[in-house]
């Protein structure tokens, strides 16, 4: 017998504005954007100074105090550039290695990934097209495959990046796993992407990349839900 698979609900599931709708595996921690992103003076930058306050107080000294809070503040830039992108949810994971490649059977570390999910503005063109050319002009992508999936069609691929010289990022390869959704009205984009720079474990990054992009629905699943429980 197969378990019924338990979901959470978020919050966002029921925005009347929400456009889409996806399901994240376990062991990801979604970043709450508008709160990171809140102007200075608004209440919401408050009850993030609030959250923010026992780290602050439990720093051992000014130094580590001013580290975090420039740490916090690159955090801040840099999803301030994912938004502008049209990136509009941010998760981070965080998965123990289970791959043994020594033998010795020993626990793995642990291993951080990045998932977003932006929107893309497209031509106007049939969703299997936009599909294809999501990947076809983009340079580097590789292992690029077309799937139909219960939300309509969908291309994946993956890239390698290495951060420049001059960006202050450490030079490690970061690997990145994309889902490229086009919508139903056939005039934008959804763009999953997974990124980690455990790039040895790409089959398993691709296998819940796949997961995620197999939940997505344009269509309200819970209002789907409501309905069939009215009907006698």
């Amino acid at each position: 017998m197969t378990a019924t698979p338990r979901f959470t609900v978020d919050d966002s599931a029921t925005d009347p504005q929400a456009d889409i709708w996806f399901a994240e595996p376990a062991a990801f921690t979604p970043l709450p954007l508008d709160l990171l992103l809140a102007p200075p003076d608004s209440p919401e930058a408050d009850e993030l100074r609030t959250a923010f306050a026992p780290f602050l107080d439990a720093a051992p000294d000014e130094v580590v105090c001013q580290q975090f809070v420039a740490q916090v503040a690159e955090g801040q830039r840099l999803l301030a550039a994912l938004r502008e992108i049209g990136t509009v949810h941010c998760s981070i994971g965080l998965h123990r290695d289970d791959v043994d490649d020594t033998g010795s059977g020993a626990s793995g570390e642990f291993l951080l990934s990045f998932l977003t999910l932006s929107w893309r503005d497209t031509t106007v063109a049939s969703r299997a097209a936009t599909a294809a050319r999501a990947v076809a002009s983009a340079e580097g992508h590789t292992h690029i495959e077309y799937l139909e999936l219960p939300c309509g069609p969908a291309t994946f691929s993956e890239t390698v990046r290495t951060p420049s010289a001059d960006s202050g990022l450490p030079p490690q390869a970061l690997l990145q796993v994309h889902a490229h959704l086009p919508h139903p009205d056939c005039r934008r984009l959804v763009v999953l992407t997974l990124s980690a720079t455990a790039a040895a474990h790409r089959e398993q990054y691709r296998a819940i990349l796949h997961q995620i992009a197999q939940s997505v629905s344009f269509d309200d699943p819970l209002a789907q839900a409501e309905d069939e429980g009215h009907r006698p």
